[in-house]
């Protein structure tokens, strides 16, 4: 009876340990590919500021600390060696519950210049609920999603400056970059 309880105890360890290198093999191939280009797509520095923890460094002097409600985002592109074959993509919005409905949010993203200095920053001063659809949706569990204002900004990729907006608190903002992976083509009269 010993010995059948240990090769039971035995088997379970084995099983166990079997099932634990399983999982965490899948989890090894379940991560995301490496980029074709070899560049690393979240190469992007996002610093978030409020009124009472703002900080300020040489680089962003020049724009004006967030007001109370709002928040400073800033996004701090890594140098590249052919930036012009490079664009960042934002969206801004909130993440929230909702049913089978289509839902929106109302705000509007207004560029400003830092006055004495030129540079660009970008700004929502509210957002607010849009209108939706208004399907029956019975029991069907609510999901979590990412409601954006209207709108995509999309802005030349440029690392020599942060990138800034202020957004309302509670908001959030979403930024990927997108490549340029073909030369151009030529259309001419003959």
């Amino acid at each position: 009876m010993f010995t059948s309880r240990s090769t039971l105890s035995a088997k379970r360890i084995m099983t166990t340990s079997a099932l634990a290198i399983s999982l965490l093999s899948f989890n090894a191939f379940a991560t995301s590919p490496a980029h074709p280009s070899g560049e690393n797509q979240h190469m992007i520095i996002s610093q978030t500021f409020n009124s009472t923890n703002y900080q300020t460094d040489e680089s962003t002097k020049m724009f004006p600390a967030p007001k109370q409600g709002m928040e400073q985002h800033r996004l701090i592109l890594p140098t590249l060696d052919n930036e012009a074959n490079y664009m960042v993509e934002v969206q801004i919005g909130k993440t929230q519950l909702v049913d089978c409905n289509k839902h929106s949010l109302f705000g509007e993203l207004t560029e400003h210049s830092v006055k004495g200095w030129g540079y660009n920053y970008y700004q929502v001063d509210s957002i607010k609920p849009g209108p939706s659809t208004k399907m029956a949706c019975f029991d069907q569990a609510k999901t979590e999603t990412f409601l954006t204002i209207p709108g995509t900004l999309t802005i030349q990729y440029d690392s020599r400056l942060p990138k800034v907006f202020y957004i309302p608190q509670g908001s959030e903002l979403r930024y990927r970059v997108w490549t340029a992976n073909s030369e151009f083509s030529y259309s001419k009269a003959k």
